[in-house]
């Protein structure tokens, strides 16, 4: 095994894993991207501030 073997070896490693790291950052910065846009929605139940309300006041089958 001669010196350009060696060389040829260690480029295609650094090249595979570039690879990899390219994609590891890019999928983070998805991934990131979508998490601010998720929190940018409003969560909170429309009637959450609402007291409640007894409901059953009005039915047909009133226990008299």
């Amino acid at each position: 095994m001669n010196q350009s073997d060696i060389v040829t070896l260690l480029i295609i490693v650094v090249v595979i894993f570039s690879v990899l790291l390219i994609l590891g950052v890019r999928k983070s910065y998805k991934l990131k991207k979508e998490n601010e846009r998720l929190n940018k929605i409003d969560t909170k139940m429309p009637d959450e501030d609402e007291p409640y309300k007894d409901f059953t006041e009005g039915h047909m089958y009133d226990n008299k």
